[in-house]
């Protein structure tokens, strides 16, 4: 069995990575990706930094931010890229079949967004998704909550979004600020931070890590911000965790995330089941068990509707992604050969 090199558990390697390691590894140094950029990455291996070019095959969109890789420090090279415990990533390109890594190996998703206009319970269900989705746990922070008169009304819509959903109600200039994300962010756990621009996601990342990078205020008309991340990138935090911070998204699509759907709106999903018939649409089927539930008022009709609305986005984005690889693969068949022609007598 080959032994991790000393330090490297200060950066979340596990039993899962240890794992994975070979004899014929023994020559290879582990490592966990810090930052991608267009042609190369920089990996921290405990007692070193790393900047490192990528093994032929290998390209920076197939390498996240949180990965734990093997390299050959001598070449500065990127040798292979080790199974994700979980991986966090949206829908972009469905015609060509790829989807975006937005971060590897985490134990947690924070969804930040504030306590004005910026708070919207559909894109947050998108976050929920994806999270629930990758196997990781989200945590939305509701932030400004200093600033509002109904910072529990926010709080109580946001519990509303799912079951047992972890809620934290924060002012990211306070005292108090990192006793709220203490459970999250021990030694050997990775979290991400994740919202739209202007929420305080860096106000907040300075004081999980000590950093001092730059914050902008928000735009008064829409309670928004500029980008003040412009890239992913893997910090250490205080309480001896890791953090990766990420750039304020815009778009978020969905695809092939139908479990996560499901996990989000689990008194809806559980309930179709109970349908009578198995392909219902949820709208004026007879036997239809949500539509019952709304009418009792369990279910209310706009979370039924933003429920239908993720399902058809995944379903469509799913069906182009599986057209387009199907398409690709076919495409490699015939570039290696395929079929010769047959000869004419």
């Amino acid at each position: 069995m080959v032994t991790a090199p000393t330090g490297l558990d200060a950066l979340g390697w596990q039993a899962f990575q240890q794992s994975q390691l070979g004899p014929d590894d023994a020559a290879l140094t582990p490592a966990r990706i810090a930052n991608v950029h267009r042609d190369r990455v920089v990996a921290l291996t405990g007692s070193d930094t790393l900047e490192l070019t990528l093994d032929p095959g290998l390209t920076t969109a197939a390498v996240a931010v949180g990965d734990f890789v093997l390299c050959a420090p001598a070449q500065y090279r990127l040798i292979r890229v080790l199974d994700r415990q979980t991986e966090l990533s949206r829908g972009t390109e469905y015609h060509t079949g790829d989807k975006q890594l937005i971060a590897a190996n985490l134990d947690s998703l924070f969804i930040t967004t504030s306590c004005n206009a910026d708070f919207n319970p559909a894109r947050l269900e998108r976050y929920l998704a994806l999270a629930h989705d990758a196997g990781v746990r989200p945590v939305i922070v509701l932030t400004k909550a200093d600033l509002a008169d109904d910072a529990a009304s926010f709080a109580d819509q946001a519990r509303a979004l799912g079951r047992d959903l972890a809620v934290l109600a924060v002012n990211a200039k306070g005292s108090d600020l990192v006793q709220h994300f203490a459970p999250y962010c021990g030694p050997g756990q990775t979290v991400a931070l994740a919202g739209t621009s202007g929420v305080g996601k860096t106000t907040i990342a300075n004081a999980l890590t000590g950093g001092n990078a730059a914050t902008r205020d928000i735009r008064d008309d829409d309670a928004r911000g500029r980008h003040t991340t412009t890239g992913r990138s893997l910090h250490p935090m205080l309480a001896g965790g890791w953090l990766i911070d990420t750039p304020g998204m815009r778009g978020l699509g969905l695809a092939e995330v139908g479990f996560g759907i499901d996990a989000t709106f689990p008194e809806i999903s559980e309930l179709a089941a109970a349908c009578k018939f198995r392909d219902c649409a949820h709208d004026a089927e007879p036997g239809c068990a949500v539509q019952a539930a709304v009418k009792a008022g369990l279910i209310t009709p706009d979370r039924l509707a933003r429920f239908k609305k993720l399902k058809s986005e995944n379903t469509q984005a799913t069906e182009a992604i599986a057209l387009a690889r199907d398409k690709q693969r076919k495409q490699g068949r015939t570039a290696k050969g395929g079929k010769k022609p047959r000869q004419k007598s």
